[in-house]
């Protein structure tokens, strides 16, 4: 199925897509989820390691270690100046490399939707995470219109062209991030919603930002030029310029946090 074929493969094209919006929400979730310095953590889904140097720059861990699938990912986290103490590892959401009780926090950053299965991805989480230690994650409100390229797709669907989509994209909503955490037997759970913004130089800075995200670059590499070109121009109408031709467009992202029974 075509949702299921969103690969991200290239480190410094998901730097340029996602991993700026990554570094935006995350701050507005760590200043939420308000963890302690001095912390083991685990960074699910770690890609190319963007939420994992935050998490250096601003919670002072004793450790951390990124998963993820992608190598390629992965060989850029590697790169970080700010996440060089971090360990990373090729591995599977629902399935951690790690015996129970080894971190203090798990994070999954814009990544649980990817997850085949979500509530393994959460049971594993909770595994390697010690009692009374931190479960979070927060992801994109899909369905919501809260991606960050949803001008985009939308205009695709009232083309009859319909972007995939995570595999587990019904996740995304508020409502099931809250009853993934409850039904899992995580205490104190708590949600939000996180807005932020992000301003572009001009339009074509911003198209070809969103053209790096596999889902459209698929899509659109099937369409014809002159439908191409009309998409362009539509988008261009939804998301006017200010007088010095920057662009700005926001995003929402569903916060979910609670912590493991003691």
């Amino acid at each position: 199925m075509a949702e299921h074929q969103i690969r991200f493969e290239d480190g410094a094209a998901y730097e340029r897509m996602m991993g700026v919006w990554t570094r935006y929400v995350g701050d507005i979730f760590l200043d939420w989820v308000v963890p302690s310095p001095g912390l083991r953590w685990i960074d699910v889904g770690c890609g190319n390691g963007a939420f994992t140097e935050l998490l250096y720059s601003r919670c002072t861990p004793a450790e951390i270690h990124g998963i993820d699938p992608s190598e390629a990912q992965l060989a850029f986290a590697r790169t970080r100046p700010g996440a060089r103490a971090a360990q990373f590892h090729r591995g599977n959401a629902m399935a951690l490399p790690f015996p129970d009780n080894s971190f203090d926090a798990a994070a999954m950053a814009l990544v649980i939707f990817f997850v085949p299965d979500p509530a393994k991805g959460v049971a594993e989480m909770m595994r390697v995470v010690r009692p009374g230690g931190i479960v979070a994650a927060y992801v994109w409100d899909m369905l919501g219109g809260g991606y960050p390229m949803s001008t985009i797709q939308q205009e695709l669907r009232a083309m009859g062209r319909n972007p995939p989509l995570p595999p587990s994209v019904g996740v995304s909503r508020m409502e099931a991030l809250r009853d993934l955490w409850v039904t899992a037997g995580i205490e104190g759970v708590e949600t939000r919603e996180i807005t932020a913004s992000r301003t572009f130089d001009n339009f074509e800075d911003l198209w070809e930002t969103s053209l790096l995200a596999p889902a459209l670059a698929t899509i659109l590499a099937s369409l014809p030029a002159d439908d191409i070109a009309r998409l362009k121009a539509r988008t261009r109408e939804l998301l006017p310029a200010d007088p010095d031709g920057r662009v700005t467009c926001a995003g929402r992202a569903n916060a979910v946090k609670g912590r493991m029974a003691k």
